[in-house]
């Protein structure tokens, strides 16, 4: 049986968490900032978990992680 590539751009998105939940990173925090509150940017920067009907797609993409 060969191996499964790993899907590189999913691998540097999402990181697996010890209970086996998928991190990822927030959205909208790239530019366009000077009418974001500080507040909202602030909230932003906290790793959000992968929805849960994304976490057998996303196994598929990271079969060794």
């Amino acid at each position: 049986m060969p191996k499964i590539k790993t899907n590189r751009g999913a691998a540097k998105r999402l990181r697996k968490t010890g209970s086996g939940a998928f991190k990822r990173a927030q959205s909208h925090r790239r530019h366009i900032l000077t009418k974001k509150s500080t507040k909202r940017k602030r909230h932003l920067r906290a790793a959000a978990t992968l929805h849960h009907a994304d976490v057998a797609v996303a196994r598929r993409m990271l079969p060794y992680v």
